[in-house]
């Protein structure tokens, strides 16, 4: 179905557009894409206009040094402000408007010892954010560890800056997150490297002393710059907050 010459675009349009923007490789943006594919046929438009829609979105990042299209709206500026504003909430609501528009509904926990109610909602609820928290950092770093180069999607994990448990306001924000190979998550999250404000890896002392062979896997990437994301850098206040807080000096 084409696009119409006036047909404007709504709230709920643009926050399945942004959804599917925050989480699509920025070189993957074109008319080829399954996922746009997709979305276009949802909404009864064609690939173009969705691919154009994002392209317009890309203008917008303050994470971008490129610039995209230019022919954003006003209501694409206030849908962009909103998401961003608001991770938990606005992440969810997009989730369950892709499941709307494809007819389905987002999958309850089957776990039976967890009740029906609020804490099976908050389940639900954690469930979909952390994975579209993956989703989204995964594609920024092309699906690559930022330390290593490590390709392999089944090994990498969105680790964030500043823990899930610390600061709610920025659990779901990319640019709270990084994405790497498990060891070096884990090395990470228990902070025996960290990452300095020249984006370069900063191995303990801890680690860089003891002689263990197995270790290199760590301490060789010392003084290394990381990969950087094609969009949603690490934060320096968050990388920051890991240097002072989690970092074993």
């Amino acid at each position: 179905m084409n696009d119409t010459p006036r047909k404007a675009w709504t709230r709920k349009e643009l926050l399945l557009a942004i959804n599917l923007y925050c989480r699509t490789p920025f070189g993957k943006i074109h008319v080829r894409n399954p996922d746009i594919i997709e979305l276009a046929e949802l909404l009864g438009r064609t690939p173009g206009s969705v691919s154009y829609k994002l392209a317009n979105f890309a203008s917008i990042d303050p994470s971008l040094d490129r610039v995209g299209a230019s022919n954003t709206s006003k209501l694409d500026r206030e849908t962009w402000s909103e998401f961003f504003a608001d991770w938990e909430k606005m992440v969810l609501e997009s989730e369950q408007e892709f499941q709307a528009v494809r007819g389905q509904a987002i999958k309850k926990e089957e776990e039976p010892s967890i009740p029906e109610g609020k804490t099976r909602e908050s389940v639900v609820r954690t469930r979909v954010n952390q994975q579209f928290f993956r989703k989204m950092v995964l594609s920024s770093y092309d699906s690559r560890c930022c330390i290593t180069g490590l390709p392999v999607k089944e090994l990498l994990v969105a680790s964030h800056i500043i823990p899930w448990s610390i600061d709610t306001r920025n659990r779901l924000n990319p640019a709270n997150g990084l994405c790497l190979n498990s060891l070096h998550d884990m090395a990470f999250d228990q902070g025996f490297i960290t990452i300095g404000k020249s984006y370069k890896v900063i191995v303990s002392d801890e680690l860089r002393k003891t002689r263990a062979a197995g270790l290199r896997m760590i301490t060789d990437y010392h003084d290394t710059r990381i990969t950087m994301p094609s969009r949603f850098i690490p934060n320096q206040e968050f990388l920051s907050y890991h240097r002072e807080n989690i970092f074993r000096r």
